[in-house]
């Protein structure tokens, strides 16, 4: 710990500064925003379409815990361009569950509305702040 006095025989170290944090983008952080909510709402969507009996239970619960995963595991990749179509695809994913379960349709409308309006507008913000910082 560096707030250890040195002891004998052991050098002391010198604190170690921060590492620098990539700058985040405007939609970088809002589509993690949708993406981490929306995994909590699949989470309570799976318990409910599991606990209603809508779908054998290994569809329900496997099919729920994996959309919950890749959200998760797609909010990391946002800064690239593969995170944002992986986020499309999900979407996709979520409206076509609809088709097993009816009631899905609702979730899949709202954070899909969400997702477009999270790429769109954070990518017109972004481009706006870009468009500032060059200015004098």
């Amino acid at each position: 710990m560096p707030d250890e006095p040195a002891r004998p025989g052991r050098p002391s170290r010198a604190p170690r500064a921060p590492r620098a944090r990539r700058k985040r983008s405007v939609r970088e952080s809002i589509c993690s925003i949708v993406l981490g909510f929306e995994s909590v709402i699949m989470f309570l969507a799976t318990l409910a379409v599991f606990g209603l009996k809508a779908l054998p239970w290994p569809v329900a619960l496997g099919g729920g815990a994996a959309l919950c995963v890749l959200l998760l595991a797609t909010i990391p990749l946002l800064g690239r361009p593969i995170g944002i179509a992986l986020g499309w695809v999900l979407q996709v994913i979520i409206l076509a569950s609809a088709i097993l379960v009816p009631l899905m349709l609702i979730v899949a409308v709202l954070f899909g509305g969400m997702w477009v309006f999270a790429v769109i507008r954070g990518g017109m913000i972004d481009r706006e702040n870009a468009r500032l910082a060059g200015q004098p």
